[in-house]
């Protein structure tokens, strides 16, 4: 990825080009600027949105292989709409609708590259939109460019498996045209998210070598293992040098297994730790519908904090109400 510079975050000088940009995201710089987003500085946690396309979910029909992302197209504003809801729930980080967004999968709906492109581009515009509209309280919010993993773009389930029989080198290629796209309309950073493989963690790693921009990487969880089978462990391990990774985490798993996964981490990295579970309920695939009950509580709050997370908010089925819950426990 090129070097944008000045560094439009803190002008430090950029140490891959040499240039006045954060070029390859060197660790101090980084991290610097994640303590500002985590509250570190002050000992509390921050509180990111929910599930932003089961709430899109609510008002639209989203059975579509783009699933949110057909809405940065068709209804933009509701969007905007959804991002707000959030925020004013008290989140202070949206997360965009690109979870779902690829290249292959906006070329399936004759989307053309330029076009596509400028569809990445729009989820972050409209997330800086619902900011800037609960602007002037005084609140600091930030915009976190949603990066799925390669199974959510197949639209079958896959990114609950992993294993998807693609090398590092074949994921890396797929995953660095978007991501560079997302970069462009420079959001605040980069959640990668849901991952549920070694394999893919490895290229979603390399793909962002070089971006000025720094990351997230949360994996999809069951119990002390990644949905693909590797210990956590192993998995964390992937990111704990990695200066492009400034945090990791767990994501779209149940509330249950989110404090057993952070202590996981914590035993390979000292990065900030990130938890955004899901509701609780369980997706049936077959039946096409969620099913069981929703365990997602604040309850869960201090043993998640306890065991090192520093940004705390909900993924699938987690609407505004509940993270309206988790900012008041807070």
């Amino acid at each position: 990825m090129k070097c944008r510079h000045p560094c439009r975050k803190c002008g430090h000088p950029c140490r891959k080009c040499g240039h006045g940009g954060l070029g390859s995201l060197t660790a101090p710089l980084i991290t610097v600027g994640f303590v500002e987003l985590a509250g570190l500085f002050d000992g509390n946690a921050v509180v990111s949105d929910g599930g932003l396309a089961t709430e899109l979910e609510t008002r639209h029909d989203l059975g579509d292989a783009l699933w949110s992302a057909r809405l940065l197209l068709d209804a933009p504003e509701e969007i905007v709409a959804a991002h707000r809801a959030f925020f004013d729930a008290g989140a202070v980080i949206a997360t965009t609708a690109s979870y779902q967004a690829s290249y292959s999968g906006f070329a399936a709906r004759g989307i053309d590259r330029k076009a596509a492109t400028a569809l990445l581009h729009r989820s972050v515009e409209l997330a800086r939109q619902a900011r800037d509209e609960v602007a002037g309280d005084g609140v600091r919010r930030w915009v976190a460019a949603s990066v799925g993993p390669y199974g959510a773009a197949l639209a079958d389930g896959s990114e609950y498996r992993g294993d998807y029989g693609l090398s590092v080198t074949a994921l890396r290629d797929w995953h660095l045209p978007r991501i560079e796209a997302l970069v462009e309309a420079e959001p605040d950073l980069l959640a990668v998210e849901t991952v549920p493989d070694v394999v893919e963690a490895e290229a979603l790693v390399a793909a962002l070598g070089g971006a000025d921009v720094p990351a997230w990487l949360t994996y999809n969880v069951e119990g002390d293992r990644t949905r693909a089978g590797q210990p956590l462990t192993e998995a964390f391990a992937v990111a704990a040098e990695a200066p492009e990774v400034v945090a990791v985490g767990v994501n779209c798993c149940a509330p249950d297994d989110v404090a057993g996964a952070l202590a996981c981490a914590r035993q390979v990295t000292d990065k900030p730790l990130v938890a955004y579970p899901n509701s609780g309920e369980g997706w049936d695939h077959d039946l096409r519908s969620w099913t069981g009950p929703a365990t997602f509580s604040p309850e869960h709050l201090r043993e998640w904090i306890a065991e090192g997370a520093q940004v705390v908010g909900g993924c699938c089925r987690v609407g505004p109400a509940d993270i309206a819950a988790l900012t008041r426990a807070l």
